[in-house]
């Protein structure tokens, strides 16, 4: 009998498993929930009426919320791991995430403050307040349950976008439809990455969008 096609046929898998997981990989790495500050500041500089101030103050600006909500929080988890406080980096362990959810509300307290201090819009802020809202119902939850900070972090800027383009706000520079959208579907994606690479059940990753949508849309309403 000629098992030549079954093993092509085994080949072809694996060839697609591999594709699949270094995509989720890519994706998981590309929407990182420390990423999505800075693309919610680039969103807010670049594609509302706040893109008429001068290119420099907005490039600052976006830098210094870069600074502190992602290169310190990575510092940190680094030096964590450093001196054994915590196994991995990636933080896949439930017991190992409280520290640096902490760290992370801390981080976003301060990005609010400094927006704050340069005069930026309420509802700017209030987007990175939502922020940290949202790092605060994951540290709560992650005591008992494991919940998807990616998940919390680019349904943040779903919500951020919806804020962005209603008709009501009046606040895009242009139609931003598209960019909600694609927005949309990256979230799906990055969701299925996380369940393809074991790192949160369909619950989790649910649970995690709607943490974040709820909370900066709440942050949104009150603060803004």
């Amino acid at each position: 009998m000629n098992t030549e096609p079954d093993m092509e046929t085994k080949q072809s898998s694996k060839s697609i498993d591999k594709l699949v997981t270094y995509g989720s990989h890519f994706f998981s790495a590309l929407l990182s929930p420390m990423l999505m500050p800075t693309y919610g500041v680039f969103l807010v500089l670049w594609c509302s009426f706040l893109n008429a101030n001068p290119i420099g103050d907005r490039v600052g600006a976006l830098i210094v919320v870069f600074g502190i909500t992602c290169i310190l929080p990575i510092v940190f988890i680094a030096l964590l791991h450093n001196f054994k406080v915590i196994k991995d980096k990636r933080l896949d362990e439930r017991s190992e995430r409280s520290i640096p959810y902490v760290f992370a509300v801390l981080c976003y307290v301060a990005a609010y403050f400094y927006l704050n201090h340069i005069h930026a819009p309420q509802w700017f802020s209030a987007f990175v307040a939502g922020g940290a809202l949202a790092c605060v119902v994951s540290f709560v939850v992650n005591l008992k349950w494991k919940i998807s900070a990616h998940m919390a972090g680019i349904a943040g800027i779903v919500a951020l976008l919806f804020e962005l383009h209603s008709p009501s706000n009046r606040l895009e520079a242009f139609d931003l439809s598209w960019i909600l959208w694609i927005t949309i579907l990256l979230a799906g994606v990055l969701g299925s990455a996380r369940m393809v690479l074991g790192r949160h059940t369909l619950g989790q990753v649910l649970a995690g969008a709607v943490n974040g949508l709820v909370c900066v849309k709440l942050a949104m309403l009150v603060l803004g």
